[in-house]
């Protein structure tokens, strides 16, 4: 079961994000603060951190800086009343992984969550190693045969993906979520543009290939 702790000062919001997710199986943590939230951590390992970023005494910025000095993998949620792109930048600089705006959508609190476990997940793998190929999720560089093969992030991001899970069918949409993020203005053509470039410059790798289900999406294909 996954841990989440929830840094949030309004006790009614944190009661309620709390049995949310007790409700869809995770099992949380509450802080009502930063400096809580920090001994929490000292003490218990979380999987997720959702923290609030206008916090008594610590603010979200300062505990998310703090968080990822402790555990640079553990991935971070800000949420914040306020609006605008400053307060968003601002949180992503200091090592957010998402941000969301209240009011909170529960429903979509929880597909973000699961998102970032999923990537934390995958991240975790750090490389992927092959035949004669090699992911390196930390470098972002993927090597065949031995020689670099240059790839734009998102590239890099969705091959990693799909080979990170051989065999599994990702629509375009779970694509999109999954590499652009909930708030991309891209459509899902985007992903078969990717799909496209991927494909001219993997095409001498005999380890993998990504192939189309028709109607639904993409998978990773690995030959052994």
């Amino acid at each position: 079961m996954f841990k989440i702790l929830v840094a949030e000062d309004d006790e009614n919001l944190n009661k309620i994000i709390c049995l949310k997710l007790a409700q869809e199986g995770f099992s949380p943590l509450a802080a009502f603060d930063g400096e809580q939230a920090i001994k929490l951590l000292e003490g218990e390992r979380a999987d997720l951190v959702v923290t609030d970023i206008m916090m008594p005494g610590l603010s979200g910025y300062e505990l998310t800086k703090q968080i990822k000095l402790l555990d640079e993998s553990l991935p971070v949620l800000m949420i914040t009343a306020k609006s605008g792109m400053e307060g968003m930048e601002k949180g992503f600089v200091t090592g957010a992984d998402d941000y969301m705006s209240k009011p909170l959508n529960l429903k979509e609190l929880i597909l973000r969550i699961n998102a970032l476990l999923r990537r934390a997940k995958i991240a975790s793998g750090k490389r992927l190693r092959f035949k004669n190929s090699e992911l390196d999720y930390v470098a972002l560089s993927l090597k065949i045969g031995g020689e670099a093969v240059e790839l734009a992030p998102k590239e890099f991001y969705l091959l990693f993906l799909l080979l990170s899970n051989p065999g599994k069918i990702f629509t375009r949409l779970e694509i999109m979520q999954e590499i652009w993020g909930y708030d991309t203005d891209s459509d899902e053509r985007a992903v078969d543009t990717h799909v496209k470039k991927l494909r001219r410059k993997i095409e001498s790798c005999t380890d993998f290939e990504i192939a189309t289900v028709r109607g639904i999406g993409y998978k990773g294909e690995i030959y052994e």
